[in-house]
């Protein structure tokens, strides 16, 4: 077999295994892995608003206040008006959301993350610097991502005519 196809059965393995995972985090909690480190994120920090919540989880404040419209609308979060500033809220967990939570396996990138922080230096470099190489590669460099494994739209994208 050709460098090259091993190359791409190691891409699609990869492909694969962030839909297999998305697929069973679905099935076990309904969410998706954007709706799921959003809780966390949301859990972890008090009194955390629309506006720090996008940056913390590197996603667009749209398409963060579309799946918070969702969330809420599943009973999960509160939107609860700032008492120092009436013109903003904050976000927290409703019992539902906590117990969603609690229960939800862990993103898949947890697993990675743990793993990857456990090689050298020197092989971290080299990983990121092939895998970064490969998004050139791929034309894939001004796609918008956030450092979350999930299969599926992050941000809506409007179709180019």
């Amino acid at each position: 077999m050709q460098v090259e196809q091993e190359l791409l059965i190691a891409l699609r393995r990869i492909i694969r295994a962030i839909d297999l995972h998305s697929k069973k985090l679905n099935r076990e909690s309904g969410l998706t892995g954007p709706q799921l480190i959003i809780l966390q994120t949301i859990n972890a920090l008090p009194e955390v608003t629309p506006k720090r919540l996008a940056s913390e989880v590197t996603l667009s404040q749209g398409t963060v206040t579309v799946i918070l419209d969702r969330l809420e609308a599943r009973g999960l979060i509160q939107r609860v008006r700032s008492e120092r500033d009436r013109r903003s809220y904050h976000l927290t967990l409703s019992e539902t959301g906590r117990h969603l939570l609690d229960k939800a396996p862990p993103p898949l990138q947890d697993a990675f993350i743990e793993r990857f922080s456990k090689l050298e230096q020197w092989e971290q470099t080299q990983i990121l610097s092939s895998v970064q190489r490969l998004a050139v590669m791929m034309d894939a460099v001004d796609i918008d991502a956030a450092p979350m494994l999930e299969i599926g739209t992050i941000q809506a994208v409007p179709a180019e005519i």
